[in-house]
Protein backbone atom coordinates (compact mmCIF):
# COMPACT_ATOMS: atom_id res chain seq x y z
CA UNK A 1 0.00 0.00 0.00
CA UNK A 2 2.64 2.61 0.98
CA UNK A 3 4.57 2.37 -2.74
CA UNK A 4 1.24 4.88 -3.76
CA UNK A 5 2.68 7.19 -0.87
CA UNK A 6 5.68 9.25 -1.95
CA UNK A 7 6.46 12.46 0.33
CA UNK A 8 9.27 14.98 -0.08
CA UNK A 9 9.74 16.48 3.20
CA UNK A 10 10.21 20.37 2.78
CA UNK A 11 13.05 21.92 4.66
CA UNK A 12 14.02 18.53 6.19
CA UNK A 13 17.48 19.50 7.15
CA UNK A 14 16.86 22.68 8.75
CA UNK A 15 14.31 20.33 10.85
CA UNK A 16 16.11 17.77 12.16
CA UNK A 17 19.45 20.65 12.96
CA UNK A 18 16.51 22.81 14.95
CA UNK A 19 15.36 19.71 16.83
CA UNK A 20 18.51 18.90 18.46
CA UNK A 21 17.77 15.39 18.40
CA UNK A 22 18.96 13.41 21.15
CA UNK A 23 19.18 9.33 20.68
CA UNK A 24 17.39 9.01 24.01
CA UNK A 25 14.88 11.95 23.80
CA UNK A 26 11.40 11.86 23.60
CA UNK A 27 9.84 13.66 20.08
CA UNK A 28 6.75 14.54 18.66
CA UNK A 29 5.59 14.88 14.65
CA UNK A 30 2.08 16.47 14.69
CA UNK A 31 1.80 16.04 11.69
CA UNK A 32 2.73 12.95 10.37
CA UNK A 33 2.15 12.92 6.58
CA UNK A 34 3.82 10.37 4.87
CA UNK A 35 7.11 10.34 7.67
CA UNK A 36 9.35 12.20 5.72
CA UNK A 37 10.56 13.96 8.79
CA UNK A 38 9.36 11.15 11.34
CA UNK A 39 11.95 8.94 9.13
CA UNK A 40 14.78 11.17 9.70
CA UNK A 41 14.02 11.59 13.47
CA UNK A 42 13.38 7.90 14.03
CA UNK A 43 16.69 6.71 12.58
CA UNK A 44 18.24 8.85 15.11
CA UNK A 45 17.14 7.60 18.22
CA UNK A 46 18.08 4.38 20.21
CA UNK A 47 16.44 4.60 23.10
CA UNK A 48 14.35 7.58 23.16
CA UNK A 49 10.58 7.63 21.49
CA UNK A 50 8.95 8.97 18.79
CA UNK A 51 5.05 9.65 18.35
CA UNK A 52 3.63 10.35 15.49
CA UNK A 53 0.07 11.95 15.07
CA UNK A 54 -2.35 12.39 12.10
CA UNK A 55 -5.68 12.99 11.35
CA UNK A 56 -5.61 11.50 8.20
CA UNK A 57 -5.74 7.23 8.59
CA UNK A 58 -3.97 6.97 5.18
CA UNK A 59 -1.16 8.48 6.36
CA UNK A 60 -1.02 6.41 9.64
CA UNK A 61 -1.43 3.40 7.85
CA UNK A 62 1.20 3.91 4.88
CA UNK A 63 3.35 4.27 8.06
CA UNK A 64 3.35 1.30 9.16
CA UNK A 65 5.61 0.40 5.93
CA UNK A 66 7.65 3.61 5.95
CA UNK A 67 8.35 3.66 9.24
CA UNK A 68 8.75 -0.18 9.71
CA UNK A 69 12.93 -0.37 10.53
CA UNK A 70 11.93 1.28 13.72
CA UNK A 71 8.16 0.77 15.01
CA UNK A 72 9.80 -0.63 18.33
CA UNK A 73 10.42 3.10 19.23
CA UNK A 74 7.66 4.91 17.50
CA UNK A 75 3.96 5.80 18.52
CA UNK A 76 1.12 6.10 15.88
CA UNK A 77 -1.37 8.40 17.14
CA UNK A 78 -5.40 8.76 14.94
CA UNK A 79 -5.79 12.51 16.01
CA UNK A 80 -5.36 16.53 14.89
CA UNK A 81 -2.39 18.11 16.45
CA UNK A 82 -4.36 20.77 18.73
CA UNK A 83 -5.25 17.57 20.73
CA UNK A 84 -1.50 16.88 21.92
CA UNK A 85 -2.00 17.91 25.71
CA UNK A 86 -4.69 15.31 25.84
CA UNK A 87 -2.34 12.63 23.90
CA UNK A 88 0.88 12.88 25.78
CA UNK A 89 -1.25 12.31 28.78
CA UNK A 90 -2.87 9.15 27.67
CA UNK A 91 0.71 8.32 27.19
CA UNK A 92 1.75 8.95 30.42
CA UNK A 93 4.10 11.92 29.54
CA UNK A 94 4.53 15.20 31.28
CA UNK A 95 6.68 16.93 28.62
CA UNK A 96 8.61 16.10 25.13
CA UNK A 97 11.97 17.48 24.41
CA UNK A 98 10.70 18.59 20.81
CA UNK A 99 7.82 18.72 18.90
CA UNK A 100 7.77 19.41 14.72
CA UNK A 101 4.32 20.18 12.93
CA UNK A 102 4.55 20.46 8.92
CA UNK A 103 1.18 22.26 8.38
CA UNK A 104 -0.96 22.14 4.89
CA UNK A 105 -1.86 19.72 3.10
CA UNK A 106 0.81 16.89 2.15
CA UNK A 107 1.64 16.69 -1.37
CA UNK A 108 -0.25 12.57 -1.52
CA UNK A 109 -3.25 14.54 -0.57
CA UNK A 110 -2.95 16.76 -3.30
CA UNK A 111 -2.13 14.32 -6.08
CA UNK A 112 -5.28 11.78 -5.01
CA UNK A 113 -7.63 13.27 -7.11
CA UNK A 114 -10.31 10.98 -5.36
CA UNK A 115 -9.95 13.86 -2.04
CA UNK A 116 -10.93 16.67 -3.34
CA UNK A 117 -8.15 18.92 -2.76
CA UNK A 118 -6.88 19.69 -5.83
CA UNK A 119 -8.48 21.82 -8.65
CA UNK A 120 -6.41 20.60 -11.26
CA UNK A 121 -8.66 16.81 -11.04
CA UNK A 122 -12.17 16.32 -11.29
CA UNK A 123 -13.19 14.71 -7.94
CA UNK A 124 -16.10 14.92 -5.49
CA UNK A 125 -16.18 18.08 -3.19
CA UNK A 126 -14.69 16.54 -0.06
CA UNK A 127 -11.26 18.29 1.47
CA UNK A 128 -11.53 16.29 4.49
CA UNK A 129 -8.00 15.82 6.24
CA UNK A 130 -9.54 13.52 8.39
CA UNK A 131 -12.86 11.46 6.70
CA UNK A 132 -14.14 10.03 9.67
CA UNK A 133 -15.90 14.06 10.07
CA UNK A 134 -18.63 15.39 8.93
CA UNK A 135 -18.34 18.14 6.95
CA UNK A 136 -17.43 18.43 3.85
CA UNK A 137 -16.69 21.21 0.49
CA UNK A 138 -19.84 20.57 -1.04
CA UNK A 139 -21.37 20.96 2.45
CA UNK A 140 -19.48 24.46 2.47
CA UNK A 141 -20.19 25.18 -0.60
CA UNK A 142 -23.98 24.38 -1.37
CA UNK A 143 -25.40 25.44 2.25
CA UNK A 144 -23.18 28.66 3.50
CA UNK A 145 -25.05 31.59 2.94
CA UNK A 146 -23.31 33.91 0.62
CA UNK A 147 -22.11 36.37 3.50
CA UNK A 148 -20.36 33.43 4.99
CA UNK A 149 -18.96 32.45 2.08
CA UNK A 150 -17.59 35.57 1.32
CA UNK A 151 -15.81 36.02 4.71
CA UNK A 152 -13.70 32.73 4.31
CA UNK A 153 -12.81 33.68 0.49
CA UNK A 154 -11.85 36.98 1.90
CA UNK A 155 -10.32 35.79 5.54
CA UNK A 156 -8.52 32.33 5.01
CA UNK A 157 -8.39 32.94 1.03
CA UNK A 158 -7.20 36.85 0.74
CA UNK A 159 -9.17 36.81 -2.59
CA UNK A 160 -9.78 40.18 -4.07
CA UNK A 161 -12.64 38.90 -5.80
CA UNK A 162 -14.63 36.96 -3.15
CA UNK A 163 -17.71 39.22 -2.95
CA UNK A 164 -18.27 38.39 -6.60
CA UNK A 165 -17.09 34.48 -6.53
CA UNK A 166 -19.94 34.45 -3.23
CA UNK A 167 -22.50 35.62 -5.14
CA UNK A 168 -21.47 33.26 -8.24
CA UNK A 169 -21.17 29.77 -5.90
CA UNK A 170 -25.15 31.13 -4.79
CA UNK A 171 -26.33 31.53 -8.18
CA UNK A 172 -25.16 28.41 -10.02
CA UNK A 173 -26.19 26.24 -7.10
CA UNK A 174 -29.23 27.75 -6.85
CA UNK A 175 -29.83 25.70 -10.60
CA UNK A 176 -28.39 22.71 -9.10
CA UNK A 177 -26.19 21.08 -6.55
CA UNK A 178 -22.20 22.08 -7.33
CA UNK A 179 -20.70 18.35 -6.93
CA UNK A 180 -17.44 18.05 -8.19
CA UNK A 181 -13.98 20.43 -8.12
CA UNK A 182 -13.96 21.00 -11.85
CA UNK A 183 -17.40 22.38 -11.16
CA UNK A 184 -16.44 24.37 -8.65
CA UNK A 185 -13.18 25.88 -10.42
CA UNK A 186 -15.65 26.69 -13.41
CA UNK A 187 -18.15 28.79 -11.01
CA UNK A 188 -15.29 30.38 -9.69
CA UNK A 189 -13.37 31.56 -12.56
CA UNK A 190 -17.39 32.88 -13.70
CA UNK A 191 -17.14 34.95 -10.49
CA UNK A 192 -13.52 36.71 -11.61
CA UNK A 193 -12.97 39.27 -14.11
CA UNK A 194 -11.22 38.25 -17.50
CA UNK A 195 -8.06 39.56 -16.80
CA UNK A 196 -7.91 37.86 -13.43
CA UNK A 197 -8.17 34.48 -15.55
CA UNK A 198 -4.75 35.74 -17.22
CA UNK A 199 -2.76 35.67 -14.13
CA UNK A 200 -0.02 33.22 -13.58
CA UNK A 201 -1.84 31.95 -10.57
CA UNK A 202 -4.40 29.68 -11.05
CA UNK A 203 -7.72 31.53 -10.13
CA UNK A 204 -9.29 28.72 -8.01
CA UNK A 205 -6.36 28.63 -5.82
CA UNK A 206 -7.30 31.18 -3.06
CA UNK A 207 -10.72 30.10 -3.39
CA UNK A 208 -9.86 26.11 -3.08
CA UNK A 209 -7.10 26.79 -0.15
CA UNK A 210 -10.30 28.91 2.04
CA UNK A 211 -12.67 26.30 1.53
CA UNK A 212 -10.07 23.67 2.76
CA UNK A 213 -9.32 25.98 5.36
CA UNK A 214 -12.77 26.58 6.69
CA UNK A 215 -13.62 22.68 6.12
CA UNK A 216 -11.07 21.68 8.90
CA UNK A 217 -11.13 24.28 10.78
CA UNK A 218 -7.32 24.47 10.21
CA UNK A 219 -6.17 28.22 11.52
CA UNK A 220 -8.31 27.49 15.47
CA UNK A 221 -6.09 24.35 15.40
CA UNK A 222 -2.87 26.17 14.55
CA UNK A 223 -3.60 28.38 17.53
CA UNK A 224 -4.59 25.66 20.11
CA UNK A 225 -1.47 23.80 18.49
CA UNK A 226 0.87 26.44 19.53
CA UNK A 227 -1.14 27.13 23.23
CA UNK A 228 -0.97 23.80 23.83
CA UNK A 229 2.70 22.44 22.55
CA UNK A 230 4.89 25.31 23.89
CA UNK A 231 3.85 24.25 27.98
CA UNK A 232 4.57 20.37 27.14
CA UNK A 233 8.02 20.76 26.17
CA UNK A 234 10.55 19.66 28.62
CA UNK A 235 13.09 22.76 29.62
CA UNK A 236 15.29 23.10 26.77
CA UNK A 237 13.02 21.10 24.48
CA UNK A 238 12.78 22.75 20.34
CA UNK A 239 9.62 23.72 19.09
CA UNK A 240 9.98 23.52 15.09
CA UNK A 241 6.29 24.69 13.13
CA UNK A 242 6.62 24.88 9.33
CA UNK A 243 3.65 27.08 7.41
CA UNK A 244 3.10 27.79 4.16
CA UNK A 245 0.87 30.59 3.96
CA UNK A 246 0.71 34.20 6.14
CA UNK A 247 -2.42 33.36 7.89
CA UNK A 248 -0.82 30.74 9.78
CA UNK A 249 2.43 31.77 9.73
CA UNK A 250 0.85 34.92 11.56
CA UNK A 251 -0.75 32.78 14.19
CA UNK A 252 2.62 30.52 14.75
CA UNK A 253 4.34 34.48 15.34
CA UNK A 254 2.32 35.96 17.07
CA UNK A 255 2.15 32.90 19.42
CA UNK A 256 5.72 32.14 20.24
CA UNK A 257 5.57 36.05 20.18
CA UNK A 258 3.57 35.97 23.14
CA UNK A 259 5.36 32.84 25.13
CA UNK A 260 9.27 34.90 24.23
CA UNK A 261 7.64 37.93 25.78
CA UNK A 262 7.57 37.50 29.45
CA UNK A 263 6.43 40.40 31.80
CA UNK A 264 3.27 41.56 30.31
CA UNK A 265 2.89 44.94 32.42
CA UNK A 266 2.01 48.17 30.84
CA UNK A 267 5.30 50.14 28.77
CA UNK A 268 4.90 52.99 31.26
CA UNK A 269 5.26 50.65 34.41
CA UNK A 270 8.83 51.57 35.64
CA UNK A 271 9.53 47.72 37.19
CA UNK A 272 7.67 44.57 36.44
CA UNK A 273 4.89 43.78 38.84
CA UNK A 274 3.33 40.67 37.20
CA UNK A 275 6.82 38.56 37.79
CA UNK A 276 6.49 36.84 34.29
CA UNK A 277 9.33 35.56 32.75
CA UNK A 278 10.02 34.21 29.29
CA UNK A 279 8.74 30.59 28.34
CA UNK A 280 10.68 30.23 25.01
CA UNK A 281 13.44 32.00 23.27
CA UNK A 282 13.01 32.16 19.28
CA UNK A 283 15.58 30.67 17.56
CA UNK A 284 16.36 31.95 15.29
CA UNK A 285 14.19 35.27 15.50
CA UNK A 286 13.71 35.54 11.64
CA UNK A 287 11.93 32.48 9.97
CA UNK A 288 13.94 30.05 8.23
CA UNK A 289 13.38 29.43 4.81
CA UNK A 290 13.67 26.88 1.99
CA UNK A 291 17.37 27.06 0.03
CA UNK A 292 16.94 28.08 -4.13
CA UNK A 293 17.90 24.62 -4.66
CA UNK A 294 15.30 22.78 -2.34
CA UNK A 295 12.86 25.73 -4.47
CA UNK A 296 14.12 24.20 -7.53
CA UNK A 297 13.88 20.57 -6.61
CA UNK A 298 10.48 21.19 -5.24
CA UNK A 299 8.25 24.25 -5.92
CA UNK A 300 5.84 22.99 -3.25
CA UNK A 301 8.57 24.75 -0.88
CA UNK A 302 8.44 27.90 -2.10
CA UNK A 303 6.30 29.35 0.30
CA UNK A 304 7.51 27.77 3.22
CA UNK A 305 8.53 29.05 6.49
CA UNK A 306 10.00 27.38 9.28
CA UNK A 307 9.78 28.92 13.44
CA UNK A 308 11.38 27.36 15.77
CA UNK A 309 11.72 28.20 19.88
CA UNK A 310 13.14 26.47 22.79
CA UNK A 311 11.77 26.04 26.10
CA UNK A 312 13.16 27.98 28.78
CA UNK A 313 10.90 26.10 31.58
CA UNK A 314 10.11 23.05 32.67
CA UNK A 315 7.10 21.29 31.32
CA UNK A 316 3.57 22.24 32.61
CA UNK A 317 0.51 19.88 32.25
CA UNK A 318 -2.07 22.21 33.59
CA UNK A 319 -1.60 24.91 30.77
CA UNK A 320 -4.06 25.35 28.30
CA UNK A 321 -5.93 22.41 29.23
CA UNK A 322 -9.01 24.45 28.74
CA UNK A 323 -8.32 24.94 24.93
CA UNK A 324 -9.07 20.96 24.06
Amino acid sequence: MSEGFTHRPVLLDECIEALKIRPDGVYLDGTLGRAGHSREIARRLTTGQLICVDRDQAALDAAQDRLSEWMDRVTLVHSNFDHLSDILDRLGLPGVDGMLFDLGVSSPQLDDGSRGFSYMQDAPLDMRMDQSEGLTAADVVNTWSQEELRRILTQYGEERYAPSIAGAIVRRRAEKPIETTLELVEVIKSGMPARALKEKQHPAKRSFQAIRIAVNDELSSVDRMIQSAVPRLNKGGRLAVITFHSLEDRIVKTGLAAFAKGCTCPPDFPVCVCGKTPDVKLTPRKPILPTPEEIRDNPRARSAKLRVAEKLKDPDTTFGREME
